[in-house]
């Protein structure tokens, strides 16, 4: 299939921070995806949850399954709009490797905890990760991805801090937007852990589906399946319906975004970029019903009084050990504490450096790897 003259493509690439030869077998994007899939931080996304604690339930949304879900739902989308595929792939695998243990929960205590040190952003620290914090290449820090892959990393970004990180970050301060690639992932992530966390609030029972039938996309897709199905069980009833919710808004996206597309007139990834508004999106009627869902998740699922106790213990294992680091750096791996070393005589100001150090431990932890952290810590009875 012949790309879209507004998809990426290799000969068009603004390249990558440090310089390689191309590869010989394979695209430039190929290579990023690879070596996303290659990455420690990929791997113990197994171990990092959505909504629920990792030790909860062994069929529960993870970060590596949900990673691997946006992947297949963005590059269905791609082939769909002719984009790059390999390219879309590479930012759908790689959009979490910064998240913390214990889901938006941990980022949120770890943001608290760096309030006073440039505060912490699981998007943010996804490219820090690729940019610097994996170390498996001998020539550069990182993963040294494409510009378009780092682009479509960094999904959000303040004016403040994209001065601080230049080139990618560009148009978060010339308002400008991103490749079509990376627009399009930001939608499957939306279309995959929507539809993802109703399932798996259903099989923990924190939802109802009586509950699900108040919201139009939903109830739309329930009353096609009752008439289609009536007899059908329970549990493969919610797999229909959400398995059609999918379908209902991929096809939007896939047929708003063709409009959007003509409309706009675009002709190469660069014009995608200078467009007025994102070219990828859903229509009106879909976007609604999509908020009306997320808005429903929040209050019915998310703030569920079950899901809060988990996030309070959650919150309280990543304040005390940042609290505990802090205090004593001596308590930390010895490759960390080489590193806070190194910031007394690199940084204008190492305590900041310290902190931020600290972050990426912390942050870099699966569910299991940070409880069991705090019990070394503080449980005298559990080895050290």
């Amino acid at each position: 299939m012949s790309l879209a003259s507004y998809a990426a493509s290799d000969d068009q690439s603004r390249g990558r921070r440090y310089q390689e030869s191309s590869p010989s077998y394979r695209s430039e994007y190929q290579r990023d995806r690879d070596r996303i899939v290659h990455s420690a931080a990929f791997r113990r996304l197994e171990y990092k949850t959505q909504v629920f604690v990792n030790h909860e339930g062994d069929l529960f949304r993870t970060r590596l399954t949900h990673s691997i879900e946006v992947a297949q739902i963005a590059r269905s989308v791609a082939r769909s709009l002719r984009l790059n595929e390999d390219l879309t792939e590479a930012i759908a695998l790689a959009h979490d490797l910064g998240h913390t243990p214990f889901g938006h929960t941990g980022q949120d205590a770890l943001n608290a905890c760096m309030k006073d040190y440039g505060g912490f952003e699981h998007n943010l620290q996804s490219l820090r990760v690729v940019d610097e914090l994996e170390e498996r290449y001998a020539e550069f820090p990182g993963l040294n991805l494409t510009f378009e892959a780092r682009e479509g990393i960094l999904k959000h970004c303040s004016t403040k801090m994209a001065r601080e990180i230049g080139d990618v970050a560009s148009r978060f301060i010339n308002k400008t937007q991103p490749g079509a690639e990376a627009q399009l992932v930001n939608l499957a992530d939306e279309i995959a852990y929507n539809n993802h966390d109703v399932d798996d609030g259903l099989r923990y029972g924190l939802i109802e589906l009586d509950q699900l039938r108040e919201i139009q996309l939903f109830a739309e897709q329930y009353d096609e399946v009752q008439k289609l199905y009536p007899d059908l069980v329970p549990r493969r009833r919610i797999h229909e319906i959400i398995r059609r919710m999918i379908n209902r808004m991929v096809v939007d996206l896939v047929e708003n975004s063709q409009r959007l597309l003509a409309e706009a007139g675009v002709t190469t990834a660069d014009s995608v970029r200078a467009a007025a508004q994102p070219v990828i999106g859903y229509s009106e009627e879909l976007r609604s019903q999509a908020l009306e869902l997320k808005r429903f998740l929040r209050s019915s699922l998310y703030n569920h009084y079950r899901v809060r106790r988990m996030s309070r213990k959650s919150a309280l294992i990543i304040q005390q050990l940042f609290e505990t680091f802090m205090g004593d750096v001596r308590l930390l791996p010895p490759q960390y504490q080489e590193k806070i070393e190194a910031c007394k005589e690199a940084a204008d100001e190492p305590e900041t450096c310290r902190a931020r150090i600290i972050a990426d431990y912390i942050a870099g932890m699966t569910d299991r790897y940070a409880i069991a952290e705090h019990r070394r810590l503080f449980t005298p009875e559990t080895p050290v």
